[in-house]
């Protein structure tokens, strides 16, 4: 669709910020899936139930070209403070560390820091995978889920960062659901203290990550779903997806030769003769591989079952308190489905019950491949398997379209100007008297009136040696120590027609875009970066609890 006269623009930018003035500013939800596919959800093409983030798809929009960073702590960092990951220590760049026990520089704050001044309560109930304690960071309650090996315990977790004793019986526990007990939790506290105030929460929630633990009753619905294969599934959902018009391309190839990102054979020996490593035809599986990965498929379906029904709860929470109409609620996946196969935490036990706690098993590539179709590659890789996501955007009385699509290309860089843009703050250029360095992200609120493209001069990415830059419909991409790959998006975001040596001065000239910017992130980063081997905490104030 061509972007409307500006004046419309201005029109719908004027009447975001009356409503941001107004007595009553929105109330934000802000929730995470980790490794969740692109297509898994039914209003993406996914036949999993999830019927509550349909339902705010069909009373909102749905965003078809909106990005991570491919993993999860560089997407976190990234969707909370605005910056590329790389910028702010959280991911790694070359010579200068970085990544996962990267620390914030004192400017990069989160975005509740940011809100709080205006008057927001700030809650956080889930996954956190940030540097720093959670309540360092803003938020003024926290159900900090550091134990991400088991979903039956609440054991290794914490409350406002400190550490929780467990229930001598945790029968009946389930992290999911945990989740969501604690944010209605807050929601109700907020609604008996706070009822006059606004209130920003984001909830991030494990599933449906590694390892494949699910509730028996959830697992039961799908286990028999998925016994004709990743190739059938990849196939039916493609098919919904061209039916709903959501994306202009074909369906990638599997790739036979491309495994997990990281190899662990002594993985797949505890993991018995049902696992296996590779995305082959369906048909050349054995019977007992084939009921083996149907049943992995089942139990990852389940744990995203089991995140919508929460979600249903949370939606109900609202509704109660009769906010929902004027809270906007905002749902996106860390990264892609995961192709990792593994076995760590508390181990194997193959007589065990598929999905119970005395289990670790992990999606793989074939259904990984399934998840995220129609798209190549998984989690890790920056090919658009690794880094696309669904974006549901949800708020009735703030915007108008009702079921509607947005193309435009967009990144979880852009989440904090976005938020910042419908409350109408103006981000601080200062913090501690250190200048607040300018960010890349942009504000979508344009988009959430009209199907217009959001400008970005570029979108970057670099992970563990997978690189890539989107430059409006061209995106040059490598994976680790291969040669750059040229596509042209608008009908080919399933990456099979490479057209790097056809186009080769286009692709010469991303490549000098994608150098460009690593340059300029990295004298950033440089500014700041500690000594190897050495670690720098960022100052923090007193905060209101």
């Amino acid at each position: 669709m061509k972007n409307p006269p500006s004046f419309l623009i201005v029109c719908c930018l004027v009447a975001v910020a009356a409503g941001a003035n107004a007595a009553e500013k929105p109330n934000i939800v802000l929730i995470l899936a980790d490794d969740l596919g692109y297509s898994d959800l039914g209003c993406y093409g996914g036949e999993i139930a999830t019927p509550n983030l349909d339902r705010l798809a069909a009373g909102g929009l749905r965003f078809t070209q909106f990005y991570n960073t491919a993993r999860c702590w560089p997407t976190r960092g990234a969707l909370l403070t605005g910056y590329y990951a790389q910028q702010i220590h959280r991911d790694a760049l070359p010579g200068l560390g970085g990544g996962g026990g990267g620390v914030r520089q004192t400017w990069a704050r989160l975005l509740p820091d940011f809100l709080k001044p205006h008057g927001y309560r700030n809650y956080h109930s889930g996954k956190w995978h940030i540097d720093g304690k959670v309540l360092d960071g803003g938020f003024d309650h926290s159900l900090d889920m550091r134990n991400q090996g088991n979903f039956f315990t609440a054991k290794g977790n914490s409350l406002d960062d400190v550490p929780v004793a467990p229930a001598g019986d945790e029968a009946g526990y389930y992290a999911t659901i945990a989740t969501v007990d604690h944010a209605i939790g807050c929601l109700q506290q907020h609604a008996d203290k706070y009822a006059d105030r606004p209130f920003f929460h984001y909830v991030a929630f494990i599933a449906p990550h590694f390892p494949l633990h699910a509730l028996p009753e959830d697992i039961a619905r799908y286990r028999d779903k998925y016994l004709d294969g990743w190739d059938a599934m990849r196939e039916r959902r493609f098919a919904r997806q061209k039916e709903m018009n959501l994306l202009n391309t074909t369906l990638s190839e599997l790739e036979p030769d491309v495994g997990p990102p990281y190899h662990f054979p002594d993985a797949l020996e505890k993991l018995g003769p049902g696992e296996i490593n590779r995305p082959l035809p369906w048909k050349e599986l054995t019977a007992e591989q084939q009921r083996f990965q149907a049943t992995k498929m089942a139990i990852h379906a389940a744990m995203v079952d089991r995140m919508d029904q929460e979600i249903g709860r949370l939606i109900e929470q609202l509704r109660t308190m009769g906010v929902y109409d004027n809270t906007l609620i905002l749902f996106a996946s860390d990264n892609g489905a995961s192709a990792e196969i593994m076995v760590r935490h508390g181990g194997h036990d193959p007589q065990a019950a598929p999905g119970s706690a005395a289990t670790y098993l992990c999606l793989g590539p074939g259904f990984s491949s399934a998840s995220n179709t129609p798209f190549r590659r998984h989690k890790t890789w920056v090919h658009e398997g690794g880094i696309s996501t669904p974006l549901v955007v949800h708020w009735p009385a703030g915007i108008q379209a009702r079921g509607e699509l947005r193309q435009t290309p967009a990144h979880v860089i852009d989440i904090v100007p976005t938020l910042l843009d419908i409350v109408g703050i103006e981000k601080p250029t200062q913090w501690d008297g250190k200048t607040i360095p300018s960010a890349p992200g942009r504000s979508l609120v344009p988009a959430f009136h009209r199907d217009v493209t959001v400008e970005h001069d570029l979108l970057w990415w670099l992970h563990e040696g997978n690189r890539a830059i989107r430059v409006g419909d061209w995106k040059l991409v490598a994976a680790k120590d291969e040669p750059w790959e040229l596509y042209d998006l608008r009908d080919d975001r399933a990456e099979s027609h490479n057209l790097a040596q056809e186009r080769l001065e286009k692709a010469k000239e991303l490549e000098a875009l994608w150098n460009r910017q690593l340059e300029a992130t990295s004298r950033l980063a440089a500014e700041t970066a500690p000594p190897p081997g050495q670690k720098k905490a960022p100052k923090s104030k007193p905060r209101e609890r």
